[in-house]
């Protein structure tokens, strides 16, 4: 018998992120900064449900990351976009880092993790 697996998110990278990149690529300097949000916005996906975390990534979208709550240590997010999306870092009981980068909605799916996980928050100042 599977057991019932919920999903509270699933998308990409907020959408802000990409036109603010795309802006500052205007400005030959920012050129690295707009590929970045580009290649996020093409091939970057976020899965968040009762059962675990999945960040499908990497060059077309095939690399799969899951990590299952049980194994979530500590959960620290940052605000970015004036507060509309946010960067978010799990770090694993072995001592590994996940990052989630512009993540919509990041206060109230960090708020989810944390309750799934039983782990304190931790917010960070934002850069």
């Amino acid at each position: 018998m599977a057991i019932k697996e919920d999903v509270y998110f699933e998308g990409g990278p907020h959408v802000g992120e990409l036109i603010f990149g795309l802006l500052l690529g205007l400005t030959i300097i920012c050129l690295p900064i707009t590929a970045g949000a580009v290649v996020r916005a093409l091939w970057v996906r976020y899965r968040i449900s009762s059962r675990r975390v999945t960040i499908t990534s990497g060059w077309m979208g095939r690399d799969r990351t899951d990590v299952v709550y049980s194994e979530v240590a500590k959960v620290v997010s940052v605000s970015r976009g004036i507060g509309l999306w946010g960067d978010m870092v799990l770090t694993l009981k072995d001592g590994s880092k996940l990052e989630l980068k512009a993540l919509p909605k990041f206060r109230d799916i960090a708020a989810y993790i944390e309750e799934k996980a039983k782990v304190p928050s931790t917010v960070a100042a934002a850069a």
